[in-house]
């Protein structure tokens, strides 16, 4: 099975719950458009490669598509879509007037220069210059791209299209049309979640024990969230692998370690989190089955699958990062009682401050840190609470109640241009 078919069986099983059109569910399945590029950059040594990108519109019917560029060796369409489509879902469960995109470029940018990084993103710009804009899709960072790669992607779409255009882009830095608050918000909507489920688990947070996959820009920035508030961040891990101590570990010097060393490039730290001393080393894969009460999986997908799901001891799994836990191991999640604050509500603080700043540069006035802190918090809580309702409602677990609450507002939106029922008469 592959990944755009494991994603589509939760579409399926929502669908059963919401009185919703077969032709809305049908238009789902298949992105609108899909585009596969190569473009020659010239390297710092003289010699000419060839990259591979993408770009996938999923669905436009609710606004213009959104969704981030990511570099990665390894990329292919079929995640480009995959992702793609959770990002039509992700807009819906928060109520965000967009459509889902992806993109991406087939590298691995810690192997190239600065000088080749800034060619690669501005020949990947030129190449799909057509398929972008405010007002069609609009891209924003990912996996190994930040808002220095925004900031020349804007740059080379404003020269295309000989006038600036910041909101052709988000996620850029400030002086350039960036938002206040946009670097942590992923994780800090994740962190409005966690608050709320605080409040139905009666957790005492200097006791509550909590570990993170990942610890990037999102794992970063809610390990320190929460260790502000007082909880035991009990193991971090990051590509390298992980650290653990059953007292909690010191969050400020992990960060430390990553963020404020020489070897800190474009972004892309050298360092690792294992370099910390006084500590337990352990595996990524170790640091899912850790006895904690909240688990936050901020890496890369298919972390929790079924050889691993039975393994969780987590009460509560908070997925931060897009699609770690497979269809197949939900079952198994949700027979042990683990509750399960899926990827398409928990880490949707990224698209809405992305919204943000979009309307920001709409309309060429800018809101302070404290508004757009104020504005994710009212959204994340809101819908937070909705889909609990729904999950109540249905007797379902979270995700699924998830994608009934997304269905439900793209329905809305299909049924609005007619269907079956409406051209055949029946309504």
């Amino acid at each position: 099975m592959t990944m755009y078919q494991d994603a589509l069986k939760r579409l399926d099983k929502a669908a059963a719950y919401v009185r919703i059109d077969a032709e809305a569910v049908e238009k789902l399945k298949h992105p609108k458009a899909c585009l596969e590029v190569a473009f020659p950059v010239r390297m710092d040594n003289g010699q000419l490669r060839i990259f591979k990108g993408y770009r996938v519109h999923h669905n436009d019917i609710r606004g213009p598509t959104k969704g981030g560029i990511r570099y990665h060796p390894n990329l292919g369409l079929e995640e480009i879509k995959t992702l793609a489509f959770w990002m039509t879902i992700k807009c819906a469960v928060v109520g965000i007037p967009f459509g889902g995109a992806k993109g991406g470029i087939c590298l691995d940018p810690k192997q190239l220069s600065r000088m080749e990084v800034e060619r690669v993103s501005r020949s990947y710009i030129e190449r799909i210059a057509d398929f972008i804009g405010p007002d069609i899709d609009i891209p924003a960072p990912d996996v190994y791209t930040n808002e220095i790669i925004m900031g020349w992607m804007m740059d080379e779409y404003s020269t295309i299209v000989r006038q600036f255009t910041p909101a052709v882009i988000t996620g850029k830095p400030i002086p350039l049309g960036g938002s206040q608050g946009r670097k942590g918000a992923t994780a800090r909507g994740a962190y409005y979640c966690i608050k709320e489920l605080r409040k139905d688990k009666k957790w005492k947070v200097k006791e509550t024990k909590v570990a993170i996959q990942g610890f990037g820009n999102a794992g970063r920035h809610i390990a320190k969230l929460l260790y502000e508030d007082g909880y035991k961040i009990v193991a971090v891990s990051d590509s390298s692998g992980g650290v653990y101590h059953a007292d909690g570990l010191d969050v400020d010097e992990l960060i430390h370690i990553k963020e404020n060393s020489e070897e800190l490039y474009m972004g892309y730290c050298k360092r690792s989190v294992c370099q910390l001393k006084d500590v337990d080393h352990i595996t990524n894969a170790a640091l899912l089955e850790l006895d904690v009460d909240l688990l936050i999986p901020a890496a890369i997908e298919n972390q929790i699958t079924k050889q691993n799901a039975s393994k969780i001891k987590a009460d509560v799994i908070v997925e931060i990062a897009n699609g770690p836990t497979t269809f197949d191991a939900e079952p198994v999640l949700q027979k042990k009682g683990i509750l399960v604050v899926p990827d398409i509500l928990a880490n949707a603080g990224g698209v809405t401050v992305s919204y943000f700043e979009w309307v920001q540069n709409k309309s060429g006035f800018y809101w302070s840190e404290e508004e757009v802190h104020q504005r994710l918090h009212t959204i994340m809580t809101r819908e937070f609470n909705q889909v609990c309702q729904l999950m109540i409602q249905h007797k379902t677990e979270m995700r699924t109640a998830a994608y009934i609450h997304a269905l439900s507002r793209y329905a809305e939106a299909v049924t609005a241009q007619g269907t079956h029922d409406y051209f055949s008469g029946i309504r």
